[in-house]
């Protein structure tokens, strides 16, 4: 499995797991009341720069594992992996641009910061599971 695979599949080991925690601490803030009324900010950034820290330590150590039972093969790319980070990379920005286009409604009805907030996250969420599940699945399956 190469670099790009491994980080891959480390996004999508991570991604629920990021997501899980964030719906659980906002919902034990607002402990009964509303959602808008819990300081969301300081939750989603922990929640975010946790989660970075995790793919990234997983990468590291699974790098680390692979490099002990195949050392010759580790690190390589080539094409393919050129054109199958491309191909999740258009996947991520199609969710993204949907996500976007969620901000700009709830922008345009006057909605709570807080919504406006967790759309975009819940969309950014959306669109690296999304573009990682392609990743995964093109290097399984192939690019055609």
């Amino acid at each position: 499995m190469v670099y790009e695979e491994r980080n891959a599949w480390a996004g999508l080991i991570v991604s629920p797991i990021t997501m899980i925690v964030y719906v659980i601490l906002i919902v034990q803030q607002a402990a009964g009341g509303p959602l808008t009324d819990v300081d969301w900010f300081p939750l989603m950034l922990w929640v975010i720069g946790g989660s970075i820290v995790a793919v990234i330590i997983l990468s590291v150590v699974w790098g680390m594992i692979a490099g002990m039972t195949d050392a010759g093969g580790i690190g390589k790319s080539d094409i393919r992996d050129r054109d199958i980070s491309r191909l999740g990379g258009r996947v991520e920005q199609a969710f993204l641009v949907i996500a976007g286009l969620g901000v700009i409604a709830l922008c345009a009805v006057g909605a709570d910061v807080f919504w406006i907030a967790n759309t975009m996250f819940a969309g950014f969420w959306v669109a690296a599971t999304i573009g990682s599940v392609a990743r995964v699945v093109a290097y399984r399956r192939g690019l055609i």
